[in-house]
């Protein structure tokens, strides 16, 4: 993750959460430090760690954060992720943007991983979609590398992917590919949508980089991907559930990209409390290390 851009997400964030100050906050007592420890409560892979430790500093850079997980790591019930140290009102205060970012960004790592594991292949890479919720892309791309996927293209402005609409719009796949090569240079990749082996061929004959096969059964892509020339990338997406990846196991494509990774993902129950000693959080991280 970018630092600079994770700082400015965290203090937009904290705007919309804070706004004129934390009211429950103000109710608690000034001392020195207080101890928390951040913890499972559902087992799954941990993401977003570092987000953590930036988040705090954010509000006060005294704050002590002791990360007990790395990203991708499994985690149990009840596991300990971080422990923190600092003061009581600024622990409670970035308490919540914490935690709906790490619940968010460890269910997408989970389900990242829940999706590797169902279709047990590793010849097929998983990966994402521009499927992201608004201002959060950064991470939950992140995220999906966490639980040991990959990432499709960030953004409409560092890769070409001509869908649908895009070929009905230039008449052909022949001349959307066509115009594509001639105004971006050869650093710049060209995708091509196709949903049936009539465009199959027309995408081939085009010469791009990635065919997609799009909402096609397990039997299709496997015909389509030994169709393809082995220069050309090949990637399967659409209308595929966790239920229905392992029959894409040995069709021979080499991606299959998930909406579902970022766009309906449920976020792993991550919980925080304040421990009563400073002797008890010691006690936590030795068992961890």
């Amino acid at each position: 993750m970018q630092r600079i851009a994770l700082r400015k997400m965290l203090e937009q964030f904290y705007m919309e959460d804070i706004g004129s100050g934390d009211l429950s906050a103000q109710l608690i007592s000034d001392s020195d430090n207080q101890q928390a420890v951040i913890y499972a409560k559902q087992e799954g892979i941990v993401a977003g760690v570092d987000v953590i430790r930036e988040a705090f500093s954010v509000l006060d850079d005294q704050v002590r954060v002791s990360l007990l997980k790395k990203d991708g790591d499994a985690i149990a019930y009840g596991e300990p992720i971080a422990t923190l140290s600092g003061n009581p009102s600024v622990l409670l205060t970035g308490e919540r943007v914490v935690l709906n970012l790490l619940q968010r960004m460890s269910g997408i790592a989970t389900a990242t991983r829940n999706a590797i594991e169902t279709l047990n292949d590793p010849s097929i890479r998983i990966c994402d979609t521009r499927k992201t919720t608004p201002g959060l892309r950064m991470l939950e791309k992140y995220a999906v590398t966490a639980g040991g996927g990959y990432n499709h293209r960030f953004g409409l402005y560092d890769g070409i992917m001509i869908k649908d609409n895009h070929i009905a719009a230039e008449g052909s796949i022949t001349a959307a590919v066509a115009k594509a090569k001639a105004k971006h240079g050869h650093m710049v990749k060209i995708e091509v949508e196709i949903e049936d082996e009539a465009q199959l061929r027309e995408a081939i004959a085009a010469g791009p980089d990635i065919i997609m096969f799009d909402n096609c059964d397990p039997d299709t892509v496997r015909r389509f991907a030994q169709l393809t020339p082995p220069h050309i990338t090949t990637e399967a997406s659409g209308g595929i559930h966790m239920r229905t990846l392992p029959t894409y196991k040995g069709t021979g494509v080499h991606y299959i990209s998930l909406g579902f990774l970022t766009h309906s993902v449920s976020s792993l129950d991550i919980s925080m409390d304040i421990v009563a000693s400073p002797e008890r959080l010691q006690t936590i991280e030795r068992q961890v290390n």
